[in-house]
């Protein structure tokens, strides 16, 4: 009955037999001095052991040229020119296979750690939030494909090159500002001398060989350079300056893209904050109201730790949240004293009015939609335009009026005088629960306290 031992499949099974019987093949042979059993044997032997890989694919030429020499040792064994030429052939096909297939197999185990690399890179990249996340995310790739120890990328930084990124002993040099060692006048955007500082600051075995790619983005623009190296004399080969050639290419086209999405919000912040300082001009005679409610809300959020995102949402809503004004008759807008119902009624109609103005402006997130439509809202359902009460109230909204009135309570307008500072931070504070959400509040208080702290030091 057969039998084997169990965690071996029957294919391992026949595989250990095969390599038996093929050394057994081999050793009777040279033995019986049986020429043509013995390269048989030997064949067979490079077939059983050419799964295995590394240097078992060595075993068949090295056991075959073994017993081939020991077959001559035989006593009265007299070898013929053939026999000895059929033996030199035999041992040099099956080392030159076996080189040609390990060097096939290396290149084929280099394809798919570049593409595993490159695809895990790639999500990374698209993930990222910033440049700086960009550039790391992109050195994490080149580590991965381990191509060099030693890899920086510089870029320029007003004017002047810093490593940004680095792997190996590059990683001591991290943010140094690259300057020229010598007091020639150089182009501060010229590669080789920047390549070649960089390459200055690492000792001579650390450097043996090495590679520089430039990266370049959208309309050739110049993003930075990639310097790699190692410690020994090997070259980077074709194979490699092509993939480090197309990562190049694939980092400059996620920077290039990052720098023209920032490129359109810093325009769209502009355009809003111009927005914001003309809608001023036609409510507050005196100036500075958007100013200092964007400010604030932006410190308060990020005093609340919200996202980078959220409080661009925020700010751009502080621009934004009177532009409903524009369609405010100015005898109810400068209106000096109080308004009659019927005022009352149109003013507030200006939350719905900006907020279906704004619709068409598609790169406007929800979140600045929400401040503009709701900002009058209040804590226990009694504001407008919705009624909206409590945790409902959207969390823009919510913080922004805190600092929306406190500035009008502390700035004149047509119907009141300025209030003091105490006045209106006590009023803010006996409104929460009622007005204003509680912990915004509590939040609010503190940040003033602390600024009035920060006064009393200067």
């Amino acid at each position: 009955m057969w039998c084997y031992t169990p965690g071996v499949s029957r294919p391992q099974v026949w595989s250990y037999l095969l390599l038996l019987l093929s050394l057994g093949g081999i050793g009777y042979a040279a033995v019986t001095d049986q020429q043509v059993l013995l390269a048989g044997s030997a064949l067979m032997l490079g077939m059983v052991t050419w799964p295995l890989g590394g240097l078992a694919r060595w075993l068949s030429p090295v056991v075959y040229a073994a017993a081939f020499v020991a077959s001559l040792t035989l006593p009265g064994n007299r070898p013929d020119l053939l026999e000895l030429l059929g033996a030199l052939l035999l041992i040099g096909g099956l080392g030159y296979i076996t080189l040609r297939e390990q060097g096939s197999t290396h290149e084929l185990a280099w394809q798919r750690n570049t593409i595993a690399a490159l695809r895990a890179g790639s999500e990374r990249l698209a993930e990222a939030r910033d440049a700086d996340a960009i550039i790391r995310a992109g050195i994490g790739i080149l580590d991965k494909l381990q191509v060099a120890p030693n890899m920086a990328f510089v870029a320029y930084r007003q004017g002047t090159p810093h490593i940004l990124a680095a792997r190996g002993v590059f990683e001591a040099f991290l943010d140094r500002p690259i300057h020229p060692s010598d007091s020639d006048s150089r182009s501060v955007q010229a590669d080789h001398w920047v390549a070649e500082e960089v390459l200055a600051l690492l000792k001579k075995p650390q450097r043996r060989s090495y590679h520089v790619a430039p990266v370049y983005g959208r309309a050739s623009t110049h993003l930075g350079v990639l310097i790699l190296t190692r410690d020994t004399e090997t070259p980077f080969d074709e194979d490699e300056t092509s993939v480090i050639a197309s990562f190049a290419r694939l980092l400059g086209a996620q920077l290039g893209q990052w720098n023209a999405i920032r490129e359109l919000r810093d325009a769209n912040d502009l355009t809003l904050r111009s927005l914001g300082a003309a809608l001023e001009r036609r409510d507050d005679d005196t100036g500075g109201h958007t100013n200092r409610v964007v400010s604030g809300s932006a410190r308060l959020a990020r005093r609340l730790s919200w996202a980078d995102d959220q409080v661009k949402a925020l700010r751009w809503g502080a621009y934004l949240h009177d532009l409903g004004k524009l369609a405010i008759p100015d005898s109810v807008l400068h209106k000096r004293g109080p308004l009659d119902p019927e005022e009352r009624r149109i003013i507030q109609t200006h939350t719905t009015v900006g907020y279906d103005m704004l619709q068409d402006l598609h790169f406007l997130p929800a979140e600045t939609l929400d401040l503009v439509r709701y900002h009058h809202e209040r804590w226990d359902g009694t504001g407008y335009p919705a009624g909206l009460r409590g945790p409902n109230i959207p969390d823009t909204a919510r913080l922004f009026s805190i600092v929306d009135v406190y500035d009008a309570l502390t700035n004149a307008r047509p119907y009141k005088p300025a209030w003091t500072r105490e006045r209106a931070l006590n009023e803010i504070r006996m409104q929460a629960g009622r007005q204003f959400d509680p912990q915004y509040v509590e939040a609010f208080l503190r940040m003033m306290a602390e600024q009035d702290d920060a006064h009393l030091v200067l």
